[in-house]
Order: structure tokens, then C-alpha cells, then sequence
């Protein structure tokens, strides 16, 4: 009966690594900038090498063979995937340095993977990083905020249904 009272739970999902969060839109990429996995933003990468860190609580689910791309789910049970890049799967793991092996717990701030923005651009790969929200029938609202952040900002808020 009083259901509008119900407190929303939101997550706060927190930078992985330093850099520019711009729309999942401008991704080269249809499947992601067409929302076809699910919605959420995408970082552009400093120069160098990386360290993505994780960006909540809760498990490390995945990392793919290739290295280029983590599965998590937060303590709420927020799905996500980041993607380092575009088709650097075919990178075969060039560039990349697994710091992990799923499945695991993970904190706030824990490192999971390096990436080297340098080497991915010399093999002619974009560095552009999506961060999916993948099980999105869960999840009300994603606020994001956009511009250049540090790794450990508070990049983003989501509000559970």
C-alpha cells in the first residue's frame, strides 16, 4: 500500500581509471553506441599505460582471454562490462596485463587490470573504454557525470527499480 515510500536503492559506480567519461553514443561502435548490450558511458583513456581499478564493490565475474574486456557485479547486483577499446579482441592480449583471476571478490579501488593506451593506438585500435550496464530491467535511472575525472571519482549513480 505504501510502496511510493519505499527508499530507491542507488549504486554509486566510481571512475576505473583516469580519464575523459563522454556518451556511450559516440562509441565507433554499433552495439555499443546503439545500446544493443545495455547503457551506460565510455571513457577516453590518458596516454600510457592504465590501471583499471574497480569501480564498486562486489565480484569480478569475468575476464575475457584476450584480456580486453572485465566482468563485474556489484554487491546490489549491478551487471557491467568494460571494455577496453574497439575490436582489441583481435589485440590477442597485446597491450594488456590480467592483475586478476576471476572469479573473485573485489573492493572499491582494487586494481584488476593494466592496459597501454600507447601500444593500442599503434596497432591501430580505438582506445575509447565502454562501461555497460548490462542487466538493465533492474535499473530506473543512470546519472552520469560527464568531463575529464580522476580514477576514484564518483562517475556515476544508478537508482534500482
Amino acid at each position: 500500500m505504501f510502496n511510493f515510500l519505499k527508499n530507491s536503492k542507488s549504486v554509486r559506480i566510481e571512475m576505473p581509471f583516469e580519464g575523459e567519461v563522454v556518451d556511450l553514443k559516440t562509441v565507433p561502435d554499433h552495439v555499443f553506441s546503439q545500446k544493443m548490450l545495455g547503457d551506460g558511458f565510455a571513457i577516453l583513456p590518458k596516454a600510457g599505460i592504465n590501471t583499471i581499478c574497480s569501480p564498486c564493490d562486489g565480484e569480478l565475474i569475468q575476464i575475457f582471454p584476450t584480456n580486453h574486456a572485465i566482468g563485474i557485479q556489484s554487491k546490489e547486483g549491478v551487471e557491467m562490462i568494460i571494455h577496453v577499446g574497439i575490436d582489441t579482441v583481435e589485440l590477442k592480449g597485446e597491450g594488456f596485463e590480467r592483475l586478476l583471476e576471476p572469479p573473485c571478490t573485489i573492493k572499491t579501488g582494487q586494481a584488476l587490470l593494466n592496459f597501454n593506451s600507447d601500444i593500442i593506438t599503434a596497432l591501430n585500435k580505438e582506445t575509447i573504454t565502454p562501461v555497460v550496464f548490462t542487466e538493465m530491467q533492474s535499473i530506473k535511472t543512470i546519472k552520469v557525470h560527464y568531463g575529464i575525472l580522476k580514477k576514484g571519482d564518483v562517475v556515476c549513480k544508478i537508482t534500482l527499480k
